[in-house]
C-alpha cells in the first residue's frame, strides 16, 4: 500500500466574539481558515503572512505570530487517501480583513453555523470541535 499524499498548509485562527473567521475561496463550496499551501522551502510563519496578505488584504503585526496547534485530516475535495496537514497560528491583524481576488466570501462562524453549511472541510470541523470544547468558539 502506498503512502497517502499529504498537503502541508498553514491557517490563521482569528476568533472574534466567540466566532472563527473562515474564508470561501473562489470556485470552492467549503469555507477554510485563511491561509494555504506552503511554497517549497518556505517557513510556516512566512507562508501564513503571504497567504493572509493575499486572501484578506492585511498584514500580521510583527512578532504576534504564535503556534496554536496542528491537525492531520482527510483533505476536502482532493480525492480518496489525500490528507491535509494544517498548522494553525494566531496573530494580530494590522487592519480589517476583506475578501481579495482569491476569496469569494468571509464569515465569522460558530461550530453549529459551520456544520450547517452544505459543504464542510473535515479539518475545520475537527478544529471547531476543539475550539468549542476549550470555550473559545460558541456552539
Amino acid at each position: 500500500m502506498s503512502e497517502p499524499r499529504v498537503i502541508r498548509t498553514v491557517g490563521l485562527l482569528h476568533v472574534v466574539g466567540r466566532r472563527l473567521l473562515v474564508v470561501r475561496p473562489r470556485g470552492k463550496a467549503a469555507f477554510y481558515l485563511p491561509g494555504g499551501k506552503l511554497e517549497p522551502g518556505e517557513a510556516e510563519p512566512d507562508a501564513l503572512r503571504r497567504e493572509v496578505r493575499e486572501e484578506l488584504g492585511v498584514e500580521l503585526a510583527p512578532d504576534s505570530v504564535r503556534e496554536a496547534g496542528r491537525y492531520l485530516s482527510a483533505a476536502y475535495g482532493e480525492g480518496e487517501g489525500v490528507l491535509v496537514d494544517l498548522s494553525c497560528y494566531t496573530a494580530e491583524l494590522t487592519g480589517r480583513p476583506r475578501p481579495s481576488a482569491e476569496v469569494d466570501e468571509l464569515a465569522l462562524v460558530t461550530e453549529g453555523e459551520y456544520l450547517a453549511h452544505q459543504e464542510t472541510a473535515p479539518v475545520i470541523v475537527e478544529l471547531l470541535r476543539d475550539l468549542r470544547a476549550s470555550g473559545l468558539v460558541a456552539a
